[in-house]
């Protein structure tokens, strides 16, 4: 799990994500991410229903995509909401994990 200092969770932080961030687009996600002055990065995720109406499925993709965004170095001070797409149910870990990386080097880049 993610320190508490890490996580995106009040609805008008994801909302300001959405407005101002920037959009970098994966196989199966898409990251919002916003430059922020806090001195650590925080992320959210979201899984709708449009990928899984099965809750179970969706808890198991963000499970997944939380313990992929651990292993991740991030240099610049964020905020990030990840959004998954219904292709992401078909994938493996492993290609998760090359999707996310690969979007996380161009937020590095920018």
């Amino acid at each position: 799990m993610l320190p508490k200092e890490n996580r995106l969770k009040k609805k008008k932080d994801f909302e300001k994500v959405f407005e101002k961030g920037e959009t970098i687009k994966g196989d199966s996600v898409y990251i919002k991410a916003l430059k922020t002055k806090e001195p650590f990065t925080r992320i959210g995720f979201i899984v709708s229903k449009k990928v899984s109406l099965n809750a179970v499925e969706r808890n198991k993709i963000k499970r997944r995509i939380r313990e992929i965004v651990k292993t991740i170095p991030i240099k610049n001070k964020f905020d990030i909401v990840i959004v998954s797409l219904s292709k992401i149910k078909k994938n493996t870990f492993e290609e998760i994990k090359q999707d996310i990386e690969k979007t996380f080097k161009k937020i590095n880049n920018a």
